[in-house]
């Protein structure tokens, strides 16, 4: 599915590539224009799914009744933390340019449009907040020994 999602965005975007060629200020030329925005469109979102989507773990067939195991809890990294954290920074520092630049309703309207990203990286910060605690120590000494 992966696969097909790939190929068939680059053919969409291609598609807008050529549509584009043909844009003009004639009526002709603005449906040249509209095919070019929905095909790019289309075609960046399939190829953005085409290269992060996971594929789903087929799930095995048991003819005897599966035993309840308990799940541990997940562990989250620190790098969970510092990617929420610069990207509520780097939501910041636009809307706040958007602000300074353009003015306050524009800000409101930057902030509707980064919504998905604020609340994608405040996600991250809260679950690894709300994780197991651990220690925040680097011991370098044991990183070296290792050698």
């Amino acid at each position: 599915m992966r696969w097909a999602a790939l190929g068939l965005g680059v053919i969409l975007i291609a598609g807008a590539f050529l549509a584009g060629a043909r844009v003009a200020d004639t009526r002709e030329g603005l449906v040249y224009e509209v095919i070019t925005l929905m095909a790019g469109l289309a075609g960046v979102s399939l190829v953005l799914y085409g290269l992060v989507a996971t594929l789903g773990r087929p799930q095995a067939r048991v003819s005897e009744p599966q035993r309840t195991i308990p799940v541990a809890e997940k562990v989250h990294n620190a790098g969970e933390l510092v990617l929420g954290v610069f990207g509520l920074l780097v939501a910041a520092i636009l809307v706040i340019g958007i602000g300074v630049s353009a003015g306050m309703l524009w800000a409101l309207v930057g902030s509707i449009l980064l919504l998905p990203m604020i609340a994608g990286s405040a996600y991250l910060c809260f679950s690894f907040a709300r994780g197991p605690r651990r220690a925040w120590r680097i011991d370098v000494h044991e990183l070296l020994s290792r050698r």
